[in-house]
């Protein structure tokens, strides 16, 4: 793996950060870049996102706006991003300015299932049986290939389950090609893994080359997003092995600098399964910030900064659950209550929709039951609030 142009440029403390995305992936980075002594300055497209409530400045301005990406460029020491949906063009502008250390060539793969996907596999890491579809008579026969029950994902856009509609009979091809498909665009069709859990590593490479991973997570989704994220993984030492052995493959063949997480399915017969990657802070690495030595925010600036990347040691199980929507409104009521084990961030978010992540909740306990029977109990209170709620 050749190293990225700025390999051994350190960004030292009192520096500042550019941060490309508003949301609390940035709010929960600047906050731990504040420990260490770094200014920041965020660009969203909205004001007073949660990461501007806590940075220095910010630039509101499209994401597509080249004179906004040329002003971050002249004013940070480093860039990076916390969400992937940006121009690829201001990028390449903040890339060519030598202040963002992150490939945009990364970006552009993960951003792109089709993309993604093929580099996976041509570096030999295992992703699902897969097929790409331009048309609705190529879903046919692919799907008649691969057979059902099968997955029809869009190539870009797709999150949260999102874009995204199950093909259980060969009859279910124009209803899955209404629902995701149009003619032309590229689509992927993957063959249906049935998993007995979901997993992530979250992993980090810095622009020296110095790589470390975070302990394996056990995800638990509810609708297709994050609900539950479980650390350590109620799974076999030699299955932890493998998942973090395809996580440095991983970092091996792509151009990785910072973090990035791997998000994986563990089949019934133990194999695992890459399911897609985020070349950033994930929500299932949220667990770090209380549990591990250093979290998941600061591994990635002392990665893109150029500074020795932290321990990564599990400190105490945890379990990180998010707050969706009004669970924000239910937690707020409660929260006099909660036991001292449980830690909670806020967003900052200022409208609340059904299915928002707003929040989230870690449960640190030297016992996973114990911390999992905690997180219970408060899905108990949360769904008894409900039941009391006024119609």
């Amino acid at each position: 793996m050749i190293l990225h142009h700025q390999s051994g440029r350190v960004v030292p403390p009192g520096s500042t950060v550019g941060m490309i995305g508003g949301g609390q992936l940035g709010r929960m980075m600047i906050l731990e870049g504040r420990k260490m002594g770094y200014r920041f300055i965020v660009w969203d497209q909205v004001a007073d996102s949660p990461a501007a409530q806590v940075a220095d400045k910010e630039i509101v301005a499209d994401y597509s706006d080249r004179k906004a990406a040329s002003s971050l460029a002249k004013a940070c020491d480093v860039v990076t991003y916390e969400f992937e949906n940006v121009d690829p063009a201001c990028l390449r502008l903040l890339e060519q300015e030598g202040v963002m250390p992150q490939p945009t060539h990364l970006l552009e793969l993960t951003r792109h299932r089709v993309s993604e996907k093929k580099a996976l596999k041509a570096a030999g890491i295992p992703v699902a049986p897969f097929r790409i579809v331009h048309q609705k008579h190529e879903l046919a026969t692919a799907l008649s290939e691969l057979g059902t029950p099968a997955v029809l994902k869009t190539a870009t856009g797709g999150y949260d389950g999102k874009g995204q509609s199950i093909l259980h009979t060969e009859e279910d091809v124009s209803a899955a090609w209404s629902a995701v498909g149009q003619d032309g665009e590229a689509f992927v069709l993957e063959k249906f893994i049935p998993f007995a859990c979901e997993l992530s590593v979250i992993i980090a490479r810095s622009t020296s080359g110095e790589v470390r991973t975070f302990p394996l997570a056990e995800n638990v989704h509810r609708n297709h997003v994050l609900h539950q994220t479980i650390v350590p993984a109620r799974v076999s030492d030699e299955v932890a092995r493998e998942a973090e052995r395809v996580a440095r493959l991983v970092v091996e063949s792509l151009p990785v600098i910072g973090l990035i997480a791997v998000e994986m399915f563990l089949t019934a017969t133990g194999e695992i399964i890459v399911n897609e990657l985020a070349p950033r802070p994930h929500n299932s690495g949220h667990f770090t910030y209380e549990a591990c030595v250093t979290s998941q925010f600061e591994q990635h600036l002392r990665a893109v900064c150029g500074l020795p990347l932290g321990s990564t040691r599990l400190l105490s199980p945890v379990v990180m659950v998010n707050l969706l929507g009004d669970d924000l409104h239910l937690l707020e009521r409660q929260l006099p209550y909660l036991p001292d084990s449980v830690k909670v961030h806020i967003y900052g978010k200022h409208e609340v929709k059904a299915g928002r992540k707003m929040g989230h909740l870690c449960i640190v306990d030297e016992s996973i039951t114990r911390a999992l029977a905690q997180a219970e109990r408060i899905g108990m209170w949360e769904q008894k609030q409900v039941e009391a709620a006024p119609s």
